[in-house]
């Protein structure tokens, strides 16, 4: 009876242990956080003088070299709004989908809690931003604390304690160094840039960790209370849910055949590159007299004598739908949420394999053939790459028509037709936008076709990115559930 006794006691007491630490470690950063604060808020003076010879000093340092700016902004970039949320909400979503609610509830509480901190806080100090002898960076609202360094920590913070229990624990230390990096970089380069204050950085950092710590701790309680065992944080919020949350926990290996899907690529590529290559010096050299050499005169001045303010405002918004960030952001929402609900890399992979070949070889097609834009008044003005073919038109195909690949045999609802008409849909506008601003013939529209149809083609056959279905894998959830998800996440979100 004593032994039962002992072992009951025995993980009351790790968990007190396991508290009592955190709760220190938590209470030294709110602590640390408000010292720090009070000093700022008072102006104290050798504070204020470190501050600003460190602001001096690094911008003495980074100031003179562009490409040194340019790598710091693009590692400040990971700590800035638009990546947290989106990584924030497409966790949020992913587990939802895996119906991991209570995580989920987490997430969004941490998150929302971290957004409403930064600008409460800047309003109720005030402190200005550094003035710098050479600015380099701009950057609104109040220096303190810094709203890069409390969201990063707080953001990738808890996405590591949430996924921690899908990683192998050989992966677990070098995951949670890779975090606490990051982190660590994106508040010097909001000191390197001449945006914050080194004081500033640190406020945010003591902030984010005592708000996480706070959150954990709270999340770890609700587990005692239900009489859940509470593991070490190392191990992550629920180590039991480590299969669901396993991006793809049934995939052995994503090609069965890797390295001759590689060579086959590899020399589909040459060809793909051959035919444009071949097509693309036909139309814009040989092709006098032509069919296609009729096209490419009249339609570039049909556009143009049409033009009109409204229609121009139209074609600039709807070209968008086919440019960098526009492709891009389509793409880092729909792969996660494919890896989410089919638990294959696959799918995937042809996405992300689609949009890489389809931009080398619009480069190195763009490079050789070297076209004159159409020789009317080009509304974008000076382009860096020629007119063949047209590289939002083909990023535009890839990347919709990939997308109808993958979820066209997946489902047999009726919005799975939308997938088809946006495919159609959206080439067709973004190409029209781009030949009535006068930025591309109607042969580099036909380019841009061959290259999606003769890439794409090609990939489909190598990565075969739908056998799992062939197989019967089944998605995560029924496309019949999706209204329970709100049900789900209300229910997590009240107490037992």
């Amino acid at each position: 009876m004593t032994a039962v006794k002992e072992a009951g006691r025995r993980p009351l007491g790790h968990f007190a242990e396991r508290s009592l630490a955190g709760l220190l470690a938590v209470a030294g950063a709110g602590v640390g956080f408000g010292l720090l604060l009070m000093l700022v808020r008072f102006r104290w003076s050798p504070l204020r003088d470190a501050d600003h010879a460190a602001a001096e000093w690094f911008n003495g340092l980074v100031a003179p070299h562009g490409p040194l700016v340019t790598v710091l902004q693009a590692i400040t970039d990971l700590g800035g709004r638009p990546v947290l949320i989106w990584l924030v909400t497409i966790a949020v979503v992913g587990l939802l989908i895996r119906r991991q609610s209570r995580l989920a509830v987490y997430l969004i509480v941490t998150g929302v809690g971290g957004l409403i901190l930064d600008p409460s806080l800047k309003a109720l100090v005030g402190r200005l931003r550094p003035v710098v002898d050479v600015p380099i960076a701009d950057a609104p609202g109040n220096s303190f604390p810094s709203g890069h360094a409390l969201g990063s920590f707080v953001a990738y913070g808890a996405l590591l304690l949430v996924f921690l229990p899908a990683m192998s624990p050989r992966w677990r230390k070098p995951a949670i160094a890779v975090a606490a990096v990051l982190v660590f970089l994106v508040g010097l380069t909001r000191i390197a840039l001449g945006v914050h204050f080194v004081s500033d950085v640190i406020g945010g950092w003591l902030l984010g960790a005592a708000w996480l710590g706070v959150t954990a701790y709270a999340f770890r309680l609700w587990r005692r209370e239900r009489g859940r065992p509470v593991p070490p944080l190392r191990e992550g919020l629920e180590p039991e849910a480590g299969d669901e949350l396993a991006l793809a926990p049934d995939e052995e290996k994503v090609l069965e055949h890797p390295r001759s899907a590689v060579a086959e690529l590899l020399v589909g590529w040459v060809l793909v590159f051959g035919a444009l290559y071949a097509f693309g010096m036909f139309v814009s050299y040989h092709a006098k007299g032509t069919f296609f050499d009729t096209l490419d005169t009249k339609v570039p001045r049909w556009f143009a004598e049409r033009h009109t303010d409204a229609l121009t405002d139209l074609s600039w918004w709807w070209s968008k739908f086919g440019d960098t960030h526009a492709i891009l952001l389509v793409s880092l929402v729909f792969c996660p949420i494919v890896l989410a609900v089919w638990r294959r890399w696959r799918p995937v992979l042809y996405v992300v394999l689609a949009m890489f070949g389809e931009l080398s070889l619009f480069l190195a097609s763009a490079r050789v053939v070297d076209r004159p834009r159409p020789p009317v008044e080009n509304l974008d003005g000076q382009m860096p790459t020629s007119s063949f073919p047209s590289g939002h038109i083909a990023a535009t195909i890839c990347l919709w028509a990939a997308m109808a690949v993958i979820v066209f045999p997946r489902t047999d609802r009726w919005w799975r037709w939308l997938f088809v008409g946006m495919a159609v849909l959206m080439p067709v506008g973004v190409a029209t936008s781009r030949m009535y601003r006068g930025m591309h013939h109607p042969t580099d529209f036909m380019g841009a076709i061959l290259l999606g149809a003769l890439w794409l083609s090609l990939l489909y056959w190598v990565i075969k990115p739908n056998a799992d279905v062939h197989e019967g894998n089944q998605p995560a959830i029924e496309s019949e559930q999706v209204d329970e998800l709100d049900d789900e996440l209300a229910k997590a979100a009240r107490p037992d």
